[in-house]
């Protein structure tokens, strides 16, 4: 029987995790902080990695705080800032647990859909002057989950112009970021136009989601009243987990992984557009991501996703596509292509192939 084939979800692999040296950032921050880090601690987290990561942003402590991974942060953003009937807008393919987020909490939803993986700034504009104006846009600018796109500077600009403009808010995602495997960076919209935009972001891509280590950057008052959410509902976070990641940054260990990951997630990458345009080619078209986690597939007209029932017989694994737009997404097909071996991308993508042709 075939092995089973998940393109499900985009976790990283086992391989992946530096294990030996976080076992070495354990020892030592448990003997030399012991008594503070495994103690109830500030709302907002350990002031060290806080102090670390505002640095990068330009900022200061009291502008981040720490979260059980950034999707906690948003879920409490939504419910300290947002109201059930306020509108946001959203990239259309989108992350399918923050759509899940809004729902829940009863938001009105709208998206712009990614063509060649770019939202029509001139629909956004066109849209907000009609009057339709969002609370907040959530956008993940750099290797989007789920389609591998980048933003393109020039959108990004726009985006700040309206927000500028419009007053509202911009959720700005930076999972993968500091996964770019070609080109140059471009600037965060948080370096835009930091009035306008929260950043939320977290180290489990970079070193592991298991440790639960997410931050999210904004404005005092903001940050105030998640510190405040947090403290009211779960004391604090978890201090040990985060003075392990700071000592592993201290150490200067971060760089030296990241490129450990970029030449690991890069050979997969190679491989799943090879593989792509070896199978896929008749029925799909595709973005080349330049970093990330993820490549989408549009299937062409008379194409759709193969149902549970035909992925099974091939030993396939999904997600299911609706789950990432706020309406249709049968012809849409979401690829993690970073925990699985370049033999089993090939293996997964001539499987789905024939299936979908």
């Amino acid at each position: 029987m075939a092995d089973i084939i998940a393109f499900n979800r985009g976790v990283p692999p086992a391989e992946s995790f530096p294990k030996e040296q976080l076992i070495e950032s354990a020892r030592k921050v448990i003997s030399n902080e012991g008594d503070q880090i495994l103690q109830y601690g500030n709302p907002l987290g350990y002031e060290p990695l806080r102090e670390w990561i505002s640095n990068r942003f330009n900022g200061t402590p009291a502008q981040v705080i720490m979260g059980q991974g950034s999707l906690q942060l948003l879920d409490i953003f939504i419910k300290t800032s947002l109201e059930a009937g306020d509108m946001v807008f959203f990239e259309q393919p989108t992350y399918d647990r923050t759509l899940t987020l809004f729902r829940r909490a009863g938001m009105e939803l709208k998206g712009f859909t990614l063509r060649n993986g770019v939202m029509d700034g001139d629909e956004i504009e066109e849209t907000l002057r009609n009057g339709i104006v969002p609370k907040a846009f959530y956008v993940i600018p750099d290797f989007q989950n789920p389609s591998g796109a980048e933003m393109p500077l020039e959108l990004r600009k726009r985006l700040i112009r309206l927000a500028e403009e419009f007053r509202f808010l911009i959720i700005e995602d930076g999972a993968y970021r500091h996964l770019r495997y070609y080109g140059q960076n471009l600037p965060r919209l948080i370096d835009l136009n930091p009035e306008h935009v929260i950043h939320m972001s977290s180290f489990s891509k970079m070193i592991s989601p298991g440790m639960r280590v997410g931050f999210m950057v904004a404005g005092i008052e903001i940050i105030n009243r998640l510190g405040k959410y947090a403290e009211d509902s779960f004391i604090s976070t978890n201090f040990l987990n985060q003075a392990i990641i700071y000592d592993f940054i201290q150490r200067g260990l971060m760089e030296d992984h990241i490129l450990f990951l970029k030449d690991l997630y890069q050979e997969r990458l190679k491989s799943i557009l090879s593989a792509l345009e070896n199978h896929i080619v008749k029925s799909g078209t595709w973005i080349e991501p330049k970093g990330g986690f993820f490549t989408g597939v549009n299937l062409k007209q008379g194409f759709k996703q193969p149902d549970a029932n035909m992925l099974t017989e091939k030993n396939i694994v999904l997600m299911a596509s609706h789950g990432f737009f706020i309406e249709g997404g049968d012809d849409f097909i979401r690829l993690p292509f970073c925990a699985l071996t370049p033999a089993q991308i090939n293996e997964g993508i001539k499987r789905l192939a024939e299936l979908i042709n």
